[in-house]
């Protein structure tokens, strides 16, 4: 299976350039620095020539509570153009890789709150880069909803970086160490909170754009052709899944975890997607189960409460 590398937009790596430019750090350009996006594996040595050189242990959320929608190239202002912040949520979601290709997001929504996570496949300045990803959407999120929109906490699968009061101070939340995921966790009525610069009409135009810089990345990590197999065939087992791809269950397991990926992490989280689409247009729970590959009604009850933990029938309740 031939994979290409993955990228970056050119524009977040200028971000990067352009902070360490006000710190006075001259980061050397790199020979795809004209090409319009950047190999993944190059910004590694970027990262860390510029997390070296700062003097700032919390370099990383510095740069995130900079970064604008612009340097998120068209996915950043295909967020802003949407009206709510659920909306917004939701084309993160299906267009993050046209900002970068080194992590996948995901969302959890329980009975009182919702948590976005960012789920890193760094080998490099791993726990800067998140704190960039995090403090960027906090910032965004802030931004474009006028103010409205506050978080409940963050959450960091890393340890403080230095000293943990400054991480509230920074992102005006308080913030979890050594947790599960790295989060962005908040109430469920934020999702419905409008945005500022909504426009429906132009963010008609941008899905259209968004949809043909989609389709020209490709679906090239293992973890997202995966991903996409569960999506359209959610009944597929390990081994369904790896044999469509031309390869043992077991490769695949070894494959994934390169990318720092789990098949049971991609699945549960595909499904979940699946299921709580499904929910919020009403249908039946055992219909639900049935399409998703459980052998009954209780087995999808209960992995559903493990992901959310609330039960199908509270959920599809709380979305009517």
């Amino acid at each position: 299976m031939n994979q290409r590398q993955p990228t970056v937009t050119l524009r977040f790596a200028q971000a990067i350039r352009q902070a360490a430019g006000r710190l006075g750090i001259d980061l050397p350009l790199a020979q795809q620095d004209d090409a319009e996006r950047v190999p993944l594996a190059s910004q590694d040595a970027l990262w860390e020539a510029f997390c070296s050189a700062a003097d700032e242990p919390l370099i990383g959320l510095r740069l995130g509570l900079e970064l604008q929608a612009g340097h998120l190239d068209l996915a950043g202002l295909l967020l802003m153009s949407c009206e709510t912040y659920g909306e917004s949520l939701d084309a993160l979601l299906e267009y993050y890789p046209i900002v970068g290709e080194g992590g996948d997001f995901s969302l959890q929504t329980g009975v009182d709150e919702v948590c976005l996570s960012y789920h890193a496949h760094y080998q490099v300045r791993m726990a800067e880069r998140v704190e960039t990803v995090i403090a960027a959407l906090l910032n965004l999120s802030h931004w474009n909803s006028g103010g409205g929109f506050q978080a409940s906490r963050v959450e960091l699968c890393h340890g403080p970086l230095d000293d943990a009061s400054r991480y509230q101070e920074m992102l005006g939340c308080p913030v979890i160490f050594n947790s599960t995921n790295n989060s962005i966790c908040f109430p469920h009525g934020m999702l419905s909170l409008p945005l500022i610069q909504a426009n429906a009409a132009m963010r008609d135009q941008l899905l259209k754009l968004a949809d043909t810089q989609l389709s020209q990345l490709g679906d090239h990590s293992l973890s997202r052709q995966v991903a996409a197999l569960i999506c359209s065939q959610p009944r597929w087992g390990k081994e369904k899944v790896a044999d469509s791809l031309g390869m043992s269950g077991r490769h695949l397991i070894r494959l994934l975890a390169d990318e720092r990926m789990s098949f049971k992490q991609i699945r549960d989280r595909e499904l979940l997607q699946l299921a709580q689409k499904a929910l919020q247009q009403e249908a039946r729970i055992s219909d639900v189960a049935e399409q998703l590959g459980f052998s009954d009604e209780s087995a999808f009850a209960k992995a559903f409460r493990r992901w959310t933990g609330m039960s199908p029938g509270q959920y599809r309740d709380q979305c009517a």
